[in-house]
Parts: C-alpha cells; sequence; structure tokens
C-alpha cells in the first residue's frame, strides 16, 4: 500500500481513444498515428487537473515535469501500467483537435519497502523494434518477442505496436510488421482496429503471402471495412503485382464510390502504366487529374518528370519541372532532384546530373537516412569519389551509429568508383561495428573479388562472414557459382547451386539464366554430362526450380 498525499486529488482513470491511422501521403496505404498536441501543454493542464496549488514559474521542459515541491511527475510511459496511474486527457480545443493523453503520478512516495517501478527508465517502442527485428530466426514470427517484452516489461499500447510496424515497413521487413498486425488481431478486442489497420495488413499480406491471398482477405472483408483506405490497398497491391486489368477494375469502383479525390490512387495508377511502358496513359491521368481540378502533389509531378525521362524526352522533362517550381503549392524536395539526376544519368549528362545533386544536398533536412543513401549511390554513379567521401563524412556527422544499409550504400558507390583499398577499408569497420551481419553487404565485396577473377578472396570472404555468426543467402552462393565457372572449376559451381538450391526463403529462390547458360559452357567444354545430368534432371525440390521447365536441356542439347 503506499500513501498518496491529500494535496493530490487523482482523477478517476478514463481509458485514452485510439484514433484512426491516417492515410499516408505515399504509395504505402496508410501510417500510425502521431502525437499532435504539445507536451507541456498537455501535462500543465493534467496538472491543473489534479489540483496542485503552485506551480514553477520556469518554463516545464517535456521530460522533466516537477511540481514546485521537487517531486517529479512521471512522463509518460510503460512502467505506469504496474501502478495503475490516473489518465488524464486534456479538454479539445475550438479547433476540435484533441488532447494528447497523459498518465500522471506522484513518483515519490512513501512505499514502506515496495518496489517503486517508477524509479525504473520505461523501455522505448524503439527496444522492442530492436528486439524485433535483430532477431536469430526470422521465420519464428515476432508473436515470441512480443509475449516475452509483455511478460518481461509491461503490457504494450496500440500506438507503440503501430509504430514498430511502421519502422519494419520502413526498412521492408514486411514478414516481420505482419506478424505483429497478426498478433494484435488475435488479442481479441484489446486493439481497436479500423479500415486503417485493415488496409496496411492488406499491403503487408500482398507483399509476403502474394497477391492472391491479399485478394481472399479483401473479399472476406465486411462491406463497412470496404472504404476508401482498403480499397487503395488493394489498388497498391494490383500495381506492385502488374495486374493491369484488376487494377483499371478496382479504379473504376473507387470513382463509382467517389473515393478518387486526392492524388493517391491516381498517382498508383500512373506508376502503374509507367511500369508496364505505357507512358501516355500517364499523360491521361494528368490530364484526368486537371479536369477533375484534383491538385497534382509532389509524387504527381516526380512521376512525370520519370515518365518523360524514361521516353529519353529532355525537352518534356524540363518543362515538367518547370511547371512544378511555378506551381505555388509544390516545394520540389531532395526527391525531386535527385530523380531529375537519376534520369540526367541514364540520358548521359553528368553535368546536369551533379548540378541537381548539389541542389539535393540543400534540401537534406532533418535525420533522414535515406537521402544520404541515394547521394552516395548517385555521386558512384558519376564516377565523383571525392563526393562520396564527402557524403559518408557529413552521413557519420549526422548518425553516429550507422546502419547496414548506409554501409550497403557506400560499398557499393566505392565499388562503382573503382576504390578497392577503400571499400576494404569500410568493409572492415563494418565488422567491427555491426551484430547483424547482413549477406547484402558482404555480397558486394564477393562480387567485386570475382569480377577481378580472385574466387579464392571471394570464398575466404564468405567464410569470414560465416565465422563471426552470418548467414549467406541464395545469390551469396549464385556470385561464387560465377567466380568458380571463369575458374572452370565444375564441381565447385554445382556444389555452390546446390547450396543455394538448398536453402529455405520465403520466397523461392531462382537462379538466373545466364548463370545456368554459362555453367552449361563450361560442361560443354569439359563434356562433362554428369554434372548437367545432375542439374537438369534432379528433381529441386526445395530450391523452387526446373530446369526442364525452363527448357534449358533444350539448350544443353544445341551446345552439345
Amino acid at each position: 500500500a503506499t500513501h498518496i498525499p491529500s494535496s493530490v486529488r487523482a482523477v478517476p482513470p478514463r481509458p485514452p481513444p485510439t484514433p484512426p491511422l491516417p492515410p499516408s501521403p505515399s504509395s504505402s496505404p496508410s501510417r500510425p498515428p502521431q502525437t499532435l498536441s504539445s507536451p507541456v501543454a498537455a501535462v500543465a493542464h493534467s496538472m491543473h487537473l489534479i489540483g496542485s496549488t503552485s506551480f514553477c514559474p520556469r518554463p516545464v521542459q517535456p521530460r522533466d515535469h516537477r511540481l514546485c515541491s521537487s517531486r517529479p511527475l512521471c512522463r509518460a510511459g510503460p512502467a505506469l501500467g504496474r501502478r495503475g496511474p490516473a489518465a488524464v486527457r486534456p479538454r479539445a480545443g475550438r479547433d476540435g483537435s484533441g488532447g494528447c493523453p497523459v498518465r500522471c503520478s506522484i513518483s515519490r512516495v512513501h512505499s514502506y519497502g515496495t518496489v517503486d517501478y517508477e524509479q525504473r527508465p520505461p523501455l522505448k517502442w524503439s527496444s522492442l523494434y530492436r528486439r524485433i527485428a535483430m532477431m536469430e530466426d526470422p521465420e519464428v514470427g515476432a508473436a515470441v518477442e512480443l509475449e516475452k517484452w509483455e511478460v518481461e516489461e509491461r503490457r504494450l499500447s496500440k500506438w507503440e505496436l503501430c509504430r514498430v510496424v511502421k519502422e519494419l515497413r520502413k526498412f521492408r521487413r514486411f514478414k516481420l510488421a505482419l506478424d505483429v498486425y497478426e498478433w494484435m488481431t488475435v488479442q481479441g478486442d484489446r486493439f481497436s482496429i479500423y479500415s486503417s489497420d485493415i488496409a496496411i495488413q492488406l499491403d503487408l499480406i500482398s507483399k509476403v503471402q502474394g497477391i492472391s491471398i491479399a485478394e481472399n482477405y479483401f473479399a472476406g472483408l465486411s462491406e463497412t471495412l470496404k472504404d476508401k483506405r482498403t480499397y487503395g490497398a488493394l489498388l497498391n497491391a494490383y500495381m506492385h503485382a502488374k495486374m493491369k486489368e484488376k487494377a483499371e477494375g478496382v479504379f473504376e469502383i473507387m470513382k463509382e464510390k467517389s473515393y478518387v479525390t486526392d492524388p493517391l490512387p491516381l498517382n498508383v495508377m500512373m506508376t502503374l502504366y509507367m511500369n508496364i511502358g505505357e507512358h501516355e496513359k500517364v499523360k491521361s491521368i494528368i490530364t484526368e487529374m486537371r479536369e477533375r481540378r484534383i491538385p497534382l502533389d509532389i509524387f504527381s509531378y516526380n512521376i512525370w518528370i520519370t515518365t518523360c525521362a524514361t521516353r529519353g524526352n529532355t525537352e518534356e522533362m524540363e518543362k515538367v519541372f518547370e511547371q512544378m517550381n511555378s506551381d505555388q503549392s509544390i516545394n520540389p524536395n531532395w526527391t525531386t532532384y535527385s530523380t531529375l539526376a537519376t534520369m540526367y544519368i541514364r540520358l548521359g549528362n553528368m553535368e546536369k546530373a551533379e548540378e541537381c545533386l548539389k541542389d539535393a544536398e540543400l534540401r537534406v533536412t532533418g535525420r533522414d537516412r535515406l537521402s544520404f543513401n541515394y547521394l552516395l549511390g548517385l555521386y558512384g554513379l558519376i564516377g565523383k569519389k571525392a563526393e562520396v567521401y564527402r557524403i559518408w563524412k557529413w552521413y557519420k556527422t549526422n548518425f553516429p551509429n550507422i546502419l547496414n544499409t548506409g554501409y550497403h550504400s557506400m560499398l557499393t558507390s566505392l565499388v562503382k568508383v573503382g576504390d578497392m583499398d577503400g571499400a576494404e577499408a569500410i568493409y572492415k569497420e563494418w565488422k567491427s561495428t555491426t551484430s547483424n551481419y547482413d549477406p547484402k553487404v558482404c555480397n558486394i565485396m564477393i562480387a567485386w573479388f570475382v569480377r577481378e577473377g580472385t574466387v579464392t578472396k571471394a570464398r575466404a570472404c564468405l567464410d569470414d562472414m560465416l565465422d563471426l555468426g552470418g548467414k549467406p543467402n541464395p545469390s551469396t552462393w549464385e556470385i561464387l557459382v560465377e567466380g568458380y565457372v571463369q575458374a572452370k572449376q565444375t564441381s565447385m559451381a554445382l556444389h555452390c547451386l546446390k547450396e543455394a538450391a538448398s536453402m529455405e526463403r520465403p520466397k523461392k529462390w531462382r537462379p538466373r539464366a545466364v548463370t545456368i547458360a554459362n555453367f552449361l559452357v563450361l560442361c560443354a567444354e569439359q563434356n562433362d554430362t554428369a554434372s548437367v545430368e545432375v542439374l537438369v534432371e534432379r528433381p529441386w525440390s526445395v530450391g523452387g526450380f526446373s530446369l526442364k521447365r525452363w527448357g534449358l536441356e533444350v539448350g544443353w542439347r544445341l551446345i552439345s
């Protein structure tokens, strides 16, 4: 039992509402809710409701809420779930906006020997994200870590879970993100599920389990959940699957239901037409937007610019960019200029590409790792070694801890500019700082050694990663196949093909046709019919590919 001072009157607990997730401006259906109100104002109002008679004259900092008696008010944190403090919600403003739910309690109370959980710093959602993202075996599922967290730490809120999902999606950990939502679903009525949540799940299902499963999931929804968000998620899934007819059908239904009132579904259709090469239909969508007075957003302009460049029409691309600059509602960001730089690189105009990259640098704001990854890659493409190192230094100044994606971008750029000594130094730095040995980073070095004709070094690089606890992926073994084919070591090349095919992956692995063709040519040169029979006749039950279906046995006969 604890003694609460009489000067404090607790407000009866009131569970904070779970707001719906707002739609995302990107191709993703929606994103988790965000805190909108000022933490300072929320805490000040909460203290007023509690009934404190005096306040400090100094400004109250969001992470240091104190009364004049120096008794700290604990900030909203996970440990409060064990003590059951009052949940105070500020009144909505005149504009109808609600306040941020803030949990308040007096931290330093007389515990009479009991442990005060509020004295322990609460673990944030980012800690849970790292636990899930760093799982040794992602196939086990995120539910194991979620259950473990609730036993060892505290009960999770929906906001925290949605924030974890957002971060997992950001780094393309779609399987784990879907696991989190499935765990939320099996909790019954504990979490309120809205159409925005359903839209995210549909998007994840299409990426993890395939478009047919996503279609069945959508068909099983109640009519009340089939709204603008879920239809938009289905449209986006069809776009990624390049299913033109079905996407157009969903798009027409959305028009009939008056769901096409903003640029998002139109941007999805433009992306689809651009990806399948129907560039004229992109222009027709732009015309439709203007006729219906739907304003173009920055994504609309970027898609339009990319379409023009894909067609090799530099003049039209620059005209679109001029229109974008004259549009008062659009403020070109680093993405716009990096898109222009990419297009100029494709068109062979390296000078203009570099100018666009300089403009992109001026628009890099906040803590956006993606912008640095793009800048590294694009400077590498135009062969600017000094600029690559300059961006890397800037990157490390902003982010003391560089993620695997950052090292991947840097190594790729150094390989492009031919700085192998620098690449080996960066690779050594990566090995000394990471605990998650992503095979995609290692594959860059292995591929470099193979291109240089030193398959022995490539294999040593793989063995080094294995010694550190890393695990290769099928692409790792396929790169080594190329190296052993160059070295005319048929048995080792076949061994690596078997290793690649034996690895279990969420998606079935298929070797590149050129890899198999080169291997068959080597077998023909050495008159090695035994290896060909193993490759063509053996049923690859785990690898997921059949050479007979590809008709490569016909190619072998031609080679013979």
